[in-house]
Parts: structure tokens; C-alpha cells; sequence
């Protein structure tokens, strides 16, 4: 029978051949590294039987692919090993999720971490004997009643949802069984390179009334220069936890009164107007006007747009005088309130509409995550107003725009994905064919590299998600593009067209920074707080060696604030070396000392936070390098 390969080529093998003799026919090499496949569009086996005309890739372990299947198949191991450890464990569900995978299990008590000791060394013995995995059809009455059989309720339970009549795929490794759909890896000699992690609740599916479920979550790996590689990132990611650096750098706090909801303190706040101020000036020198809109609207506003239907549940509501309000979740229906107040020519558009607008949503507690998850937070919001023709055009401003901020905060590498059309859409074929045309065209026009998330557009148009690669490689989704078709018809916006008839403008919604408390947290995290100088909280302190300098940095630091930085002094009775260390701690950019010598020559000593000591300098000629330090940002 004839195979044809993805590169083109074919392949002749004899009837009855599977997808490993395939790999044997290519190469040894790859047989041994050949895990799965996928045969006419759908992943399989290696034991799967081969058929004439198929079109098969070989899936190895190195793949995104493979690496998916190992993680896939890990899940197994570990559910194998938990009930060989712990009998009367129950299994539920185990998926694959990013860097790893996770169990859910009914059991007498929780897991402890302690437990996961034990449960990863039985893991090692299974790995070991190299147990061969196997694909059984099964019969959908058949299988809940062998799960009934052997006490697995909740297997049962999930294979009554399906169809009578229907079969259903059970997993062998030894005599152990598990309900999936695969692939596998072919035995479990493959599963190498692991580790769990932690232990936590879950509920049964995920309903706060249903019983309560122990989770235990694992990461997999290909190699094991991959597992290190990860645990290192993130042993670096703990060191880098924005909310333990904020309570060292006293940046701000939460606190149970205000869930979701942030108390900044005063050097957080200095690093708030920073980039407020950073993005404010980039609006302003872009043709962007500022606008501030209520925190609270009427919910006959949210009802026309659309968003009380369709985000009620997220929506914290108030009642008064017999009136409906809901505290703004976003702002767009708000800016088209400040566009309908006058009546646009055609000649004003694109008109640029922008507001760092407080927004709330209601969020579940659970996912609640210091500044990466928030009930109240802050968009660099901004609404263009537009005509179709104008559309590619200020995509292509956009664009150019996004990638300079990003560089500003020290962000080289982006990532960007165009969504289009979802099936519930509104808004015309053509309207839609207009829009993407014009983010393909300006983004194929910067010579731009880019994914594709097909149906994943908003259900009023496409858009273009750019995300964030920080010193970890970790990924962050932040700024946006969306062409909105539907909601400035709903809401009565109108331009005066060149032939004096009345038209609806299209808007695009853009972001840059997304939440401007997200955007510090991953700032906070890609630095490890040590800010730039521009950005810092405290750019330097000034501290002297004994009581008979404290005038003189008294001057200094009076000087420094004169000329406009951000200079705090350390009078304390403390050795200077202490105070050295406190503020290199601190991150503090620039530390500067003053002794006897550097007072009577109107000098200070300055080094770095990295300690390095970068001389002696005139008070002036300071000043002048602080300046050229900022003068370089801008």
C-alpha cells in the first residue's frame, strides 16, 4: 500500500502496517523517537493499523505535538501510581495544560506534599518496567459497567453522558485502565523527564456544590536538560513574584476589605504616573484626545449596547431613586457618548478618543491573582472613529505605535495573532471581508510575522492581539486592535459623509498596555524591580557617614529635587556600609555618599545598584549625567 509523507514523498509498505513500522521504514533512529502520529488529520497511536492513500506525519517527542502526548500519557502514569499508593482513590479527570498536566482525585483525605513523594518514586518503578500501552474499543454499557465494578464512580458517570449505543476508548498499562481518547505514548519506558508540583482542591466539575476533589498538579518534559531549564525559570519566576517584591520595595498591598482591588503606596504610585505620564505623552504626540467619562452609568446605556444581556454577571450593580446603574465594566459605550455630542464631518475623522478609564468587573474570587487578575483596574483605553477606507491606515499607525511603547519599557520581542470572524457574528460578509483584509494588509505591510486564531475574533469584528516576551520567555498578552462594526450603529454615532448623507463610523477599540496594573505587574517581574532610571520610584539616595555631613545632603538632595528627580536622603545613625546595602536592596538605581572629604570638595561618591563604583562627581556634573540618563529615555 502506498503512504504519501508530509514533504511530498510516499512510502510503499505491506498490508497490515502501523504507523511504528512506517518510522522503522524511514530510519531506526526515528522508530525510537516516533511516539504517535497523525494520519489523515487525526493523532493516533504508533499501533495503529496503516491504510492505502493515508497521509501520514510521524509525531516524535521533541514536537509541541509529542511533547503534548508524553504530558498526556504522564497523566495516566500518575493516576496509576496515586491508586497503587493509595487504594480507594478514585480517578476523574486528568488534561493536559501549559508546562504540564494535572489529576483530579476523590480520595478520604487531601494529598499532602509529602504524599508526592511517594506517589513520584512509584511513578519511576512503573516508568521502569517499561509497561506497554494499549487501545481497547469498548462497548459504552460494557465500560460503566466495568468502571461501576471496580468502585469508579465518576468514570461511570462520564461515560453515561455519552450515547447508548456509542463505543468508548479505555487506555491499558499492566492491568491498569483508564477511560481516553489518546494517543499514547507506546509503553511507559518513554515517561522520563517529570516532576510534581504542588497539591490543591478542586471541585467535581468544577461546581462549588458538588463534592470537593484533590488535585495534583506535574510538569513533563522531553529531556531532562528541558525539566531543569523549567524548574529554573521557575525557581527565576519566584524570585521575580511581583507581590512579594512589592512588599519588599513597599510598592503596594491587598487586603481582604477590598478583594480584587489595589492600595498603592507612594513609591507604587510614583511608578503608576511614570507610565501613565509615559503613555499620556505618546497619546498626545499621536493625535489622541483625552477624555474622562462617569464610573457609573444608567442601565438603559449597558442595554443598548449590549453589554447588560451579554455581561450582566460581571457587572457590579447599584439601585437608587427608582434607577438602575452599573459601575462601568469597559468604556466604549461611554466614549461614543462623547463622539454623539456633536455632529463630525468626515473631514474630522479619524477622530482619537482616549481615557485611562477605572473599569470593574466582577471576577471570581478564585482567580483573583495580585495585579494580574483584578475586579478594579485601569485601561489606557482609546476609541478611534473612522471610515472604512481609514481603517488599514490607523491599524498601520497602531502598530508602529504598540512596538515603540513596548520598546520604551525594555520589551524587544512581540508576538502577534490576528482573530477572525467567530460563527455569531453581526455585521455584513463584506464589512467583514473589508476589515480583515485591511489587518492582513497592514500588518503583511510592516513585513510583520504573524499567527492566525481562526473564529476567535469579537463577535462585532476581528482583531490583532499583541502579546509580550519577558527575560523568562514567558509570553503576556497585553495590547489590541478591534474593528467594531456593531456598536456605534446601536448607539446613534453618525458622521456627515462627503455627500452630505449621514453615516456610521466604524471604531476600532485599541489598547496598548491593556490593564495598567497588569502592565506594571509583568514591568515589575521582567525587571525584578530593578526599574530603569527613568521609571525607578527612587532614582537615588543620598546618604552621609557621619552627623557633620547631614547638612550638606541636606543640599545636595535639595538640588537634586530642584533640578526634578526623584532623590530621597539617609540621615540615619547607622554604619554607611548598612545603608549601602539596605538601598541596593531597595533597587535603588544610584546610591551617592558624602564624607568630610566629599563635603569640603562640594563632590559625592556615587556607584550603582550592581555595586559598582562609578568615582567621585561635582554635585552639577551629576545632575548633568541624571539628566542625560533621562534625556536618552525620551
Amino acid at each position: 500500500m502506498n503512504i504519501s509523507l508530509p514533504d511530498g514523498s510516499s512510502r510503499t509498505l505491506n498490508e497490515g502496517a502501523t504507523a511504528y513500522d512506517l518510522a522503522a521504514d524511514i530510519g531506526a533512529g526515528l522508530a525510537r523517537a516516533t511516539i504517535a502520529a497523525t494520519v489523515n488529520g487525526k493523532q493516533v497511536d504508533v499501533s495503529h493499523l496503516l491504510n492505502d492513500g493515508d497521509t501520514v506525519s510521524l509525531i516524535t517527542e521533541k514536537s509541541d505535538e509529542g511533547l503534548e502526548v508524553i504530558r498526556h500519557s504522564m497523566s495516566h502514569l500518575m493516576a496509576m501510581a496515586v491508586q497503587e499508593v493509595f487504594p480507594g482513590a478514585q480517578v476523574t479527570i486528568g488534561p493536559v495544560i501549559e508546562d504540564g498536566f494535572y489529576y483530579d482525585f476523590a480520595y478520604e483525605r487531601a494529598f499532602t506534599p509529602d504524599d508526592l513523594t511517594k506517589i513520584e518514586e512509584k511513578m519511576r518503578q512503573l516508568a521502569n518496567r517499561k509497561l506497554p500501552i494499549t487501545r481497547e474499543e469498548w462497548d459504552r454499557d460494557a465500560a460503566i459497567a466495568h468502571f461501576e465494578g471496580i468502585g469508579e464512580i465518576y468514570k461511570a458517570k462520564l461515560i453515561g453522558r455519552i450515547p447508548a449505543g456509542e463505543t468508548v476508548s479505555l487506555y491499558k498499562q499492566g492491568e491498569w485502565s483508564d477511560l481516553c481518547r489518546g494517543p499514547h505514548v507506546p509503553n511507559t519506558g518513554v515517561l522520563k523527564h517529570f516532576k510534581l508540583m504542588k497539591v490543591s482542591g478542586a471541585y467535581w466539575e468544577g461546581n462549588s456544590d458538588n463534592e470537593q476533589l484533590c488535585r495534583i498538579y506535574g510538569t513533563a518534559w522531553a529531556s531532562k536538560g528541558d525539566l531543569n531549564a523549567y524548574l529554573t525559570r521557575l525557581e527565576e519566576a519566584e524570585k521575580r513574584d511581583h507581590r512579594k517584591l512589592a512588599k519588599t520595595l513597599d510598592l503596594f498591598h491587598l487586603q481582604e476589605e477590598a478583594p480584587g482591588m489595589i492600595f498603592w503606596h507612594p513609591k507604587g504610585w510614583t511608578v503608576w504616573q511614570q507610565v501613565e505620564n509615559e503613555i499620556r505623552g505618546v497619546m498626545r504626540d499621536n493625535g489622541y484626545q483625552e477624555i474622562k467619562t462617569p464610573q457609573m452609568v444608567d442601565r438603559k446605556l449597558w442595554e443598548k449596547s449590549g453589554h447588560w444581556d451579554k455581561f450582566r454577571a460581571e457587572m457590579f450593580t447599584t439601585s437608587t431613586e427608582n434607577r438602575d446603574y452599573a459601575i462601568k465594566p469597559m468604556n466604549c459605550p461611554c466614549h461614543i457618548q462623547v463622539y454623539n455630542q456633536n455632529l463630525h464631518s468626515y473631514r474630522e475623522l479619524p477622530l482619537r478618543l482616549a481615557e485611562f478609564g477605572s473599569c470593574h468587573r466582577n471576577e471570581p474570587s478564585g482567580t483573583l491573582h495580585g495585579l494580574m487578575r483584578l475586579r478594579n483596574f485601569v485601561q489606557d483605553d482609546a476609541h478611534i472613529f473612522c471610515t472604512e477606507a481609514q481603517i488599514q491606515d490607523e491599524v498601520c499607525d497602531f502598530i508602529d505605535l504598540t512596538y515603540d511603547v513596548y520598546k520604551r519599557f525594555g520589551f524587544e520581542e512581540v508576538i502577534i495573532f490576528l482573530s477572525d470572524r467567530p460563527e455569531n457574528r453581526v455585521g455584513t460578509d463584506e464589512q467583514w471581508d473589508k476589515a480583515e483584509a485591511a489587518l492582513h494588509q497592514a500588518l503583511g505591510s510592516k513585513g510583520i510575522e504573524y499567527g492566525l486564531n481562526p473564529g476567535e475574533g469579537a463577535f462585532y469584528g476581528p482583531k490583532i492581539e499583541f502579546s509580550l516576551k519577558d527575560c523568562l520567555g514567558r509570553v503576556w498578552q497585553c495590547g489590541t486592535i478591534q474593528v467594531d462594526f456593531s456598536m456605534p450603529g446601536k448607539l446613534g454615532a453618525e458622521y456627515v459623509a462627503e455627500d452630505s448623507s449621514r453615516q456610521t463610523p466604524v471604531m476600532l477599540h485599541r489598547a496598548i498596555l491593556g490593564s495598567m496594573e497588569r502592565f506594571i505587574g509583568i514591568l515589575i517581574e521582567h525587571h525584578e524591580g530593578k526599574f530603569p532610571f527613568w521609571l525607578a520610584p527612587v532614582q537615588a539616595v543620598v546618604c552621609n557617614i557621619t552627623d557633620t555631613q547631614s547638612e550638606y545632603v541636606t543640599e545636595v538632595t535639595n538640588s537634586m529635587h530642584a533640578a526634578g528627580f526623584r532623590v530621597e536622603m539617609d540621615l540615619r545613625n547607622e554604619k554607611v556600609g548598612y545603608k549601602v546595602r539596605a538601598h541596593t536592596l531597595a533597587r535603588v538605581p544610584y546610591i551617592l555618599v558624602a564624607g568630610d572629604r566629599e563635603r569640603d570638595e562640594r563632590t559625592i561618591s556615587v556607584r550603582d545598584r550592581s555595586g559598582q563604583n562609578l568615582g567621585t562627581f561635582s554635585v552639577d556634573d551629576w545632575i548633568a549625567e541624571m539628566a542625560d540618563m533621562q534625556l536618552r529615555h525620551a
